[in-house]
């Protein structure tokens, strides 16, 4: 009788788990939470959600939840055009947008322009959350103005693109519009409960990091109009062949009798050139000489370097410096750093250093200055962290309070 329950038993199991593996088997994306759902879309490109909106009813509504739109990158999707961006915007894109990366059409075989003044208005009522555009190949000639694009913007960039010349120029609201956003602000303070000074009028700019990379119609003009925008921070100018050195000094943020002119406001400056060999150089960083009031963050790079070094020991309020993909002498650096009293950290990323052969009176006190650190004296072996040995003994002894970082650089001994 025990032989038979236990055989009842074993065959009961036996059916219920081909029954549970049966069960299993059967099992669909269904049975998973719509928080996990939404974490493995976020893998999906834009162009994959899309094409997943259409599996079905449950899986589209899904493909529009506003967490997997925060930040949207088109670069890589060639050929956008403007009814592409009409379906995302009325489609897709609502209140969760905070990054938005487009490419244009400049290079493409349709050319022509994709960013319409009736798009731009579209894109600030749709996402009022907007914080960071950028645009690739663009071709903005056939907008009026930068005062087009999202009021909500704090980070614009423009490579590659094409702009026209009142691209930058900021206009004042008439009184009328200043008058009618005074009102609804009060309004709202008043229909929330709150008292208080009325906020400024949200019509001017308010972008605080401007990047330029390789925009051949951005000139000295250009860089002028900036002057204008007062929450202009950060600024860096990559391969922009049209600013001058007198277009920068004009910028450039200087205490007058009616106060600060320029781009007052300006924290961080990077001036880079690294076109290919033989293009034309303005060295512009020689405008740097005028000396810019407040500027904390300088950054050099390629041939920007020696004209920038010859000018930066004026910026007495310089705090950080980074020189990038350059050549460089080690008197180079101590003659521009001599003066930068205030200056916290310097920074060298992919410098080729050219050091002078060691003489025995050379080596003599590098060896009793390694003795007097507590080293053994031996610098055949190149330290990373350390390349130039005695470029951060001389710096030590100039700048105490100052921090050198090494990424990425190499030694070359040369005989002159």
């Amino acid at each position: 009788m025990q032989r038979v329950r236990r055989c009842i038993l074993s065959v009961y199991s036996t059916v219920l788990f081909v029954y549970k593996m049966a069960d299993f088997r059967t099992s669909t994306l269904d049975y998973f939470p719509e928080n996990i759902l939404i974490d493995i879309l976020s893998y999906l490109g834009v162009r994959e959600l899309i094409r997943t909106g259409r599996v079905c009813k449950r899986w589209r509504r899904l493909v529009k939840d506003q967490r997997l739109w925060r930040a949207v990158d088109l670069t890589a999707w060639k050929g956008v055009t403007s009814r592409m961006l009409w379906v995302l915007l009325r489609q897709y894109l609502g209140t969760g947008l905070r990054c938005l990366r487009l490419r244009g059409l400049l290079l493409s075989a349709r050319g022509g322009a994709f960013l319409s003044e009736s798009w731009l208005k579209a894109l600030s009522s749709t996402c009022p959350r907007l914080r960071s555009l950028s645009l690739l190949h663009a071709d903005l000639r056939g907008l009026r103005s930068c005062q087009l694009l999202p009021t909500t913007l704090q980070v614009l960039e423009l490579r590659g693109c094409e702009l026209p010349q009142s691209f930058f120029t900021q206009t004042p609201p008439s009184p009328e519009k200043q008058a009618g956003a005074a009102s609804t602000a009060s309004t709202q303070q008043h229909g929330r409960g709150q008292t208080g000074k009325v906020p400024a009028s949200t019509s001017g700019i308010a972008i605080e990091t401007m990047v330029l990379d390789n925009v051949p119609s951005f000139t000295d003009l250009h860089l002028q109009s900036l002057a204008s925008w007062l929450k202009l921070s950060h600024l860096e100018l990559r391969n922009v062949l049209r600013v001058t050195a007198e277009g920068l000094r004009r910028s450039a943020a200087q205490e007058t009798d009616s106060g600060l002119n320029g781009l007052s406001r300006l924290k961080y400056l990077e001036i880079g050139h690294f076109g290919r060999p033989g293009a034309q150089l303005q060295m512009a960083s020689l405008g740097l000489g005028v000396g810019w009031l407040g500027l904390e963050e300088l950054s050099l790079g390629g041939k920007e370097v020696g004209p920038g070094l010859l000018s930066a020991s004026r910026l007495r309020d310089l705090k950080r410096l980074r020189l990038r993909c350059c050549k460089l002498r080690e008197m180079q650096v101590l003659r521009s750093c001599r003066t930068l009293r205030e200056l916290r950290r310097l920074e060298f990323c992919e410098v080729f250093f050219q050091v002078c052969p060691k003489t025995p009176e050379r080596q003599g006190e590098e060896g009793r200055e390694d003795g007097a650190d507590g080293g053994d004296g031996s610098n055949d072996k190149l330290d990373e962290n350390d390349p130039v040995p005695s470029l951060r003994r001389s710096l030590a002894a100039l700048l105490p309070q100052c921090t050198l970082l090494f990424t990425n650089c190499t030694v070359t001994i040369t005989s002159d």
